[in-house]
C-alpha cells in the first residue's frame, strides 16, 4: 500500500455559532486522485484551506507529506500548490510572463526552462506571448494549473477547478488532472460535479453535515446503493444517484432520531 501523504483526524472548524466540520477523517495516498463531494457549504473550501495552511482548525490533526499544517507551515507550503475556485492568472501579463513571474518567485533554477517545458507540457505554446486576458475559459484554466506546478509540488490542491467552464473547457482540464495523476502527482479535488468525480476520482468521500459520511472507490459506493433494477438491461447507478441516496439516508435517519427523541 502507498504511503499516506495527507491525513485528517478527527479536524473541526466553527465560524463564530456555525460548526463547519465536525470531525473530518480521510487519508490520500500517494499518487491518488481523491475527491471530495459535498453540497453549498458543505465545508470542503474550508477543508481546503486548513490543509493548505491558509486556516488554523480549531482541534484535530492534519499533516501533509509528514507536516503538521499548524505546527510545520513552512514546510507544507513548500511540498503543495494550491489552485482556487477563481483563477490566479494576471490577465496583462502573457502566458510566459505569468509563469516566469512564479518560477522567480519560487527561486527555480534555471525559469527560462522550466517555463517552455511547461508551456510544451500544457498546449499553451503557441499562445505564450499573447496576454492571458486573450485566453478561452479552459485555457485560462490550463495556465492556472501549470503555474501551481512550478517547483514540482508533491501534492496539489484543486479546489472546484472546472466551476463556469462550458463543456469544452470541463474536458481540457480534465485531460490535465489525468496527465498529473499518471505522473504521479498528488492530488485532492473538490467539486460538486459528480461526474468530474467519477470520470476522475480513484477514492471519493462524501462530506455532509461537517462529517465524511461515506468514503471509498466508486465500486465500494455503488454497493451503498440498492441492487440495479434489472429492466431491459442491468442499470448500474451513477454516482450522482449514490450520492443523493447516502444523503437521503443520513437526513432520514437524523429525522427518525428527532422523532424518537421527541417522544
Amino acid at each position: 500500500m502507498k504511503a499516506a501523504v495527507i491525513k485528517t483526524e478527527g479536524l473541526k472548524k466553527s465560524f463564530k455559532d456555525i460548526e463547519v466540520l465536525k470531525g473530518v477523517d480521510f487519508t490520500v495516498r500517494q499518487g491518488e486522485v481523491f475527491a471530495l463531494l459535498g453540497s453549498n457549504g458543505a465545508g470542503k473550501t474550508t477543508i481546503i484551506k486548513i490543509l493548505s495552511t491558509l486556516l488554523p482548525p480549531d482541534s484535530g490533526r492534519a499533516e501533509v507529506c509528514g507536516f503538521d499544517v499548524t505546527r510545520q507551515p513552512d514546510k507544507v507550503r513548500n511540498a503543495i500548490s494550491l489552485t482556487g475556485q477563481f483563477a490566479a492568472v494576471d490577465d496583462i501579463l502573457t502566458g510566459r510572463e505569468n509563469l516566469m513571474l512564479i518560477a522567480r518567485l519560487r527561486d527555480v533554477p534555471d525559469p527560462g526552462r522550466v517555463v517552455n517545458s511547461l508551456l510544451e507540457r500544457f498546449a499553451l505554446k503557441e499562445a505564450a506571448d499573447r496576454r492571458a486576458g486573450t485566453y478561452s475559459g479552459g485555457m485560462t484554466r490550463r495556465l492556472d494549473i501549470a503555474m501551481s506546478l512550478v517547483g514540482a509540488p508533491s501534492v496539489i490542491f484543486l479546489d472546484e477547478p472546472t466551476t463556469g467552464l462550458d463543456p469544452e473547457g470541463r474536458m481540457e482540464v480534465w485531460n490535465t488532472i489525468r496527465a498529473l495523476a499518471s505522473g504521479g502527482t498528488t492530488i485532492l479535488l473538490t467539486t460538486q460535479y459528480l461526474e468530474e468525480a467519477e470520470q476522475l476520482a480513484g477514492q471519493i468521500a462524501i462530506l455532509h453535515d461537517g462529517r465524511i459520511i461515506a468514503n471509498g472507490t466508486l465500486e465500494e459506493l455503488k454497493k451503498l446503493f440498492p441492487p440495479a433494477k434489472v429492466e431491459y438491461v442491468e442499470k448500474q447507478p451513477s454516482l450522482e444517484e449514490i450520492f443523493l441516496a447516502i444523503i437521503g439516508n443520513t437526513k432520514e435517519a437524523a429525522h427518525d432520531a428527532e422523532k424518537e427523541a421527541g417522544e
